[in-house]
């Protein structure tokens, strides 16, 4: 288990101050770091972080690790709880520009409770922030009212699956499928290959079915039968496998590591280097 939780990381994140992957070079006047590995971008979802309290710390963790692409977590809370102005975002961007790090998502929970204004409301910070895509922990219900506001901002959202049983999350093909069904292209995939054989699926198979729809992917190594978060390579999720079929397909999809395993206290920053290398190991082989 976490030590807290995305949503207290994302107001942590809050209070601090499937397209062509960004190529290595400039980024708006400063030099990306280039985490493309074999033709595979490697980046983040900033929740791994969630011990640093700034996003100044999330921007250095970035730079420390050497990972040039970020999905930046919003923790998930509904507007009417994130009351700061769109100029903040801009902010925000500007300091991972100016650090060499592509923000390429923003992660935003839509759940069915939301109004429509909460809904909208994450399309603008997307907008803000200048992504294209927002991730989201969502309500399978809430999809079509989400696919109004993506169409109308053109920002593709890639619906993000956990290991639940309750037929409203996500968490299998068919809850994807539901989504996507009568759904304009915007409405896609983020496909958490760790909870996906956790939740009994095989993530190497969905993507090759899939692979068009996916917005990006995380990485984390969990048991399946519902199993623990462990280590990568310790256990059942095929990191290795589904890296290779990126490279060898050549399939622009980021792969962005998620950090979850292991005790609070833990250097989060050193066990995510960890997972790079991993990663980079697994590539190069």
């Amino acid at each position: 288990m976490a030590s807290i939780t995305r949503r207290d990381a994302g107001k942590l994140l809050l209070a601090g101050c499937a397209g062509a992957l960004m190529p290595a070079g400039k980024l708006r006047g400063a030099t990306m770091i280039n985490s493309v590995i074999r033709g595979v971008q490697i980046g983040a979802q900033s929740y791994s972080f969630r011990d640093l309290h700034t996003v100044d710390a999330i921007v250095k963790a970035f730079q420390t690790v050497g990972l040039g692409e970020c999905e930046l977590s919003s923790g998930g809370e509904p507007p009417k709880v994130n009351v700061a102005p769109f100029d903040y975002f801009k902010g925000v961007r500007k300091k991972f520009n100016d650090a060499g790090v592509f923000i390429y998502a923003y992660t935003y929970g839509f759940r069915k409770d939301f109004t429509d204004e909460e809904i909208e409301r994450g399309f603008q910070i997307a907008q803000a922030l200048g992504v294209k895509y927002i991730t989201s922990s969502a309500n399978v219900s809430v999809a079509p009212r989400v696919d109004k506001f993506a169409q109308k901002y053109k920002i593709m959202v890639g619906f993000h699956g956990h290991d639940s049983t309750n037929p409203d999350e996500f968490s299998t093909p068919d809850t994807f499928a539901r989504a996507m069904k009568g759904a304009s292209p915007y409405i896609g995939v983020n496909l958490d290959i760790g909870h996906f054989v956790a939740a009994g699926g095989d993530p190497v198979a969905y993507i090759r079915e899939h692979h068009s729809k996916i917005v990006c992917l995380h990485l984390k190594d969990r048991k399946k039968n519902h199993g623990d978060n462990l280590p990568f390579g310790e256990g059942d999720t095929p990191i290795v496998a589904v890296l290779h079929l990126l490279r060898d397909n050549h399939w622009k999809i980021p792969a962005n590591i998620e950090y979850e395993y292991g005790k609070p206290g833990m250097d989060t920053v050193a066990e995510v280097k960890k997972c790079f290398e991993y990663c980079k190991k697994a590539l190069e082989s």
